[in-house]
């Protein structure tokens, strides 16, 4: 069950012809989580072949338009694609209000229930968990209130090593559950078969950070501390660090020192501002700090996994 980043749009305000503003589908043990939802983006869902049934999890980092506007069309598609489970809504308080005064005043009918679950907070906080993933905000600081989001794989089970299980006839089918979990093995005669003898190492666990758009912020370090992605706003160069600031956005240099001190596996930049034609020049600030980043590929799945080169 390997984890999957689709990054359906990067670009800031407005969408191209070629671009769209900011939306993600992040694919993680089995579950399909929607991470902002810019104009257009099921549009680009589509055009990811991504199943609609599967999204049950949308987190809206905050409600400027580039980021939220494609939210009441997906919706509003969800019900005519027939849909009858629930879809968990995340976002800055008031995102109830927006959605469901547009629904009022279209008379959008749903036959669904939509359940809200309205951030304040300006710390982290766990939004989200089941058996194997765990969700954190990361407060972040834009000219409104915003949020990122880290995804983080729950420590997974160990793996059987049925070249020594085959050794022992009494160990059986129902105990390889306790195996997985770690737990040793006990003989008839009393013998202790520790676990380590009969189960290999578990695949190890990944995690991935979204931060939106925000202003150079080294109180998000210690949350994203060694993720395996980290995905960070990069809206102007640094020779433009003024505008970024009144903005409230970053440079690749700063988005670059962040993934550094972090020490993330890999850096992704995003958010561009439209005055920039050639994207390389973002790899090319924020690789003198942080060598491992890379510009983002609409469409395209990249696998989330340890030691990325």
């Amino acid at each position: 069950m390997s984890t999957y980043l689709t990054i359906l749009g990067f670009n800031s305000a407005i969408p191209t012809i070629n671009s769209s503003p900011t939306a993600q589908l992040l694919e993680m043990e089995e579950r399909s989580f929607l991470i902002d939802c810019g104009e257009g983006t099921q549009v680009q869902l589509r055009k990811a072949k991504a199943k609609f049934s599967r999204i049950n999890h949308i987190f809206i980092s905050h409600l400027h338009g580039d980021h939220c506007f494609g939210l009441p069309g997906l919706i509003a598609s969800f019900r005519l694609l027939g849909r009858e489970t629930p879809l968990h809504v995340y976002g800055p308080k008031g995102i109830k209000n927006m959605l469901e005064t547009i629904f009022t005043i279209t008379e959008t009918h749903r036959g669904f229930e939509v359940v809200y679950h309205e951030l304040d907070k300006d710390y982290s906080e766990k939004i989200y968990e089941d058996n194997r993933v765990e969700v954190y905000t990361i407060p972040l600081d834009h000219r409104i209130y915003c949020n990122g989001y880290l995804f983080k794989e729950k420590p997974k089970e160990r793996h059987l090593n049925m070249k020594e299980i085959a050794k022992y006839d009494e160990i059986e089918t129902c105990d390889y559950h306790h195996l997985k979990a770690g737990k040793d093995f006990v003989l008839s005669d009393g013998y202790v078969l520790k676990n380590e003898l009969l189960t290999l190492d578990p695949t190890p666990s990944v995690s991935y950070a979204f931060c939106s758009d925000t202003r150079y912020l080294e109180s998000v370090i210690p949350i994203i501390k060694n993720v395996t992605v980290l995905y960070h706003e990069s809206t102007f160069l640094h020779d433009l660090k003024e505008m970024a600031d009144y903005t409230g956005h970053s440079t690749a240099l700063e988005a670059a020192t962040i993934a550094q001190k972090a020490q993330v596996g890999k850096l992704i930049l995003g958010h561009f501002s439209n005055r920039y034609g050639d994207l390389t020049v973002f790899t090319d600030e924020a690789r003198n700090i942080f060598p491992n980043t890379f510009l983002p590929k609409a469409l395209e799945a990249v696998k989330i996994e340890k030691n990325v080169c």
